[in-house]
Formats: structure tokens, sequence, C-alpha cells
């Protein structure tokens, strides 16, 4: 819940750095200005104009926690931006709505579009960005600015601002937007012949914690602990498959009796757990870790190493930072579950590979 002094002062705030990312430009002077001001090669002030600002809502985030949490920053958000930024409002209505406010809002030229809510809204908006595999673009040819994605984590989960950091606090979301500091993210693409190409800015996974992160979409109401109940009932029934796995275009071997495959373009998933403790969302690579042959009381006895990152020491898990990875199943029963920042994509085979610096994100 919002601190009750949230909208009546105003508390310095000092962002710190991800020291995995060096910032490439600000758009914003100041805190305390959101104009823009360009200058021409000669450092001549040539306009100046307004920022403007799209910030998507999913108001059923959270089992609706999001939309009175947002209700309640609102007031604060337009005193501290208003005065110098064109803000925009969107409620979602629906799956994938929020892909096309975000695809929209950059082709009117939006300076930034804001996702708020938790990792699946975050999902939706970072998709927006991309259309038929390519990058959605302001659609006047002559504009000096290109879109850049921030986030007001506010969903049951933020697992993707735990890589950077960041507080579960809107406050300091809005001081980071105000700020405006910009760098070069990685993005995650996930593709097969017969599917469309989907994005992911998180963690994808395939088979046991994919297939957990499905039944725990049906658990939201319970908050984090939909996890816990997803993974219960993703157990009842489960099997360990032979893949065949391809990196880099290279040689396909065989990984047997796999219980978990998850491809990390940052660190975090599962509220919390610190999968891929190796990701860096801005290094042109994705991180690969395999589970293999586990039991579930293997899952008892090592839970705590999932979430403090020290599994990568554990028997039967290995590691490996790659730029693309195919998967197949040996059996190719078609019922080894794929997901990506928590969202059902289908099932194997997929091909998942990096878009090194694809999308401009506020940082700090």
């Amino acid at each position: 819940m919002l601190r009750s002094n949230c909208c009546i002062s105003i508390r310095p705030y000092t962002a710190k750095q991800p020291s995995f990312l060096r910032a490439k430009h600000s758009i914003s002077s100041s805190l305390s200005s959101g104009r823009i001001t360009l200058h021409g090669g000669d450092g001549a002030v040539s306009s100046s104009r307004l920022r403007d600002l799209v910030f998507v809502v999913n108001p059923q985030g959270a089992n609706g926690r999001t939309d009175k949490e947002w209700k309640k920053l609102l007031p604060y958000l337009r005193t501290r931006l208003g005065k110098d930024c064109n803000i925009k409002e969107y409620l979602t209505s629906g799956p994938s709505h929020a892909i096309d406010i975000t695809r929209e809002a950059i082709r009117d030229g939006a300076d930034a579009v804001i996702a708020v809510g938790g990792d699946g809204t975050l999902h939706e908006v970072v998709n927006g960005f991309f259309w038929e595999g390519k990058p959605v673009s302001n659609l006047d040819g002559e504009a000096s600015h290109s879109a850049a994605l921030g986030l007001i984590p506010l969903g049951t989960g933020s697992d993707f601002a735990r890589t950077f950091g960041w507080r579960n606090d809107p406050c300091e979301a809005v001081e980071r937007i105000a700020k405006g500091v910009r760098s070069r993210v990685d993005v995650g693409v996930i593709g097969h012949e017969e599917s469309d190409l989907h994005y992911f800015i998180n963690v994808a996974d395939v088979h046991l914690s994919a297939k957990a992160g499905f039944y725990a979409s049906k658990y939201k109401k319970f908050g984090s602990l939909c996890y816990v109940i997803g993974a219960l009932q993703a157990f009842m029934g489960h099997h360990n498959r032979d893949m065949r796995i391809k990196v880099n275009g290279g040689e396909w071997e065989i990984y047997p009796q796999v219980t978990a495959l998850c491809v990390g373009n940052a660190k975090y998933f599962g509220g919390g757990m610190k999968i891929t403790p190796n990701a860096v969302p801005g290094n042109g690579n994705l991180e690969v870790v395999v589970l293999q042959d586990f039991k579930w009381y293997d899952f008892i006895m090592k839970l705590h190493t999932l979430y403090n990152g020290t599994h990568l020491s554990v028997n039967n898990v290995s590691s490996r930072s790659v730029q693309s990875i195919e998967i197949e199943e040996v059996s190719e029963s078609g019922s080894i579950y794929v997901q990506s920042d928590g969202e059902h994509l289908g099932f194997l085979p997929r091909k998942f590979q990096v878009l090194p610096g694809a999308i401009d994100m506020i940082i700090s």
C-alpha cells in the first residue's frame, strides 16, 4: 500500500543506477522539469516541448489492488509531472489491450510508455514496442525522439524490478520517470515456424516452472501465494523429459530428464526466485539454467537456493550464456509448457534469442 503522506510531501530521492547498465542519455535536464530541450550540432537550442507520457494501467492487476493504488498515486504523479508533461492515462480492458495501446502511443509520438502493474502488464507493453518482427516507430519520420519504456511496479509479481534493485515503491518510480535517464536494454524473442514472434524482457521458461506459472495465473486472488499453489498443482503427474537443445546455431545436444529450463534476460521470476542469477539485461546475452532429474523432495530441500541464487552449485543444475537456443522434446508429445514473463505461450518446440539493446528504458 502507498504511504499516507505520499501525495502530500516529496521526500528526497537519489536513484542508484544499476552497476550493469550505463546511462546513454537523459530525456529531462533535471528532476524539476519535464521539458525536453533539443540542441543543434553547435550546442544552440533549437526547440523546446513538453514530454508526452503514456501510462498503461491494468486495473485488474493484483486482484484489483493495482487500480486502488494507482488512484492513490495519481494526484501525486500529476503534481510531480503534470506541469511540464502531457500525462495520458489508459486503462486496459482485457488481454493484449496494453499491446495495442502501446503501439498506438509510439506511432503517435509518445516520449515514454509506462507500464503500471506487474510483470504481466510490463510484458504486454514490451510486446507493443514491436509489430511483425520489427520495432514500432513514430509515424512522424522527422521526429527527433523515440519512445522509452518505463515501469511503475504495482502488481502481484514485480520480478523484473528486482533485478534493478527497485523497491515496490510507486513514488520512487515517479521520481525515476521525472529524471528520465535512459539506457538500452536487451529483449528476448521467442519463435517457431508455425507461430508468431513473441517478446519477453524478464524470464522465459519451459516444462515444470512454465506449467506452475500457468496454474499460478488462476490463483492471483491469493497474491504471491499463487506461485506456491501453482507449483504444487504442477507437480501432480509431473514427469521429467529428455530434450534436444541447439545453442547459437551449433550442433544438437541431448539433455536427459529435464525438470525445468529457464531463459533469463533478467534474474528473478516466480515471486522472487533468483533463477538466472548471472543474467544481465544489457549485455547482449541470455542466461540459460537447466534443472535435471529433480524430484519433489529436491525442491523442498533446495528451495532456499532458488531464492538466493546459489542453486548453480547444486548437482543436476547447469548454466550457460547464449545468444540463441532452440529446444525440442525428444518424444515430441506436444505437452511441454512454454511461458515468458508469466504468460502462457503454448508448447515446445521453440527458439529463443536475444535482441541486444532493443529498447530504451528509463532506469533512474
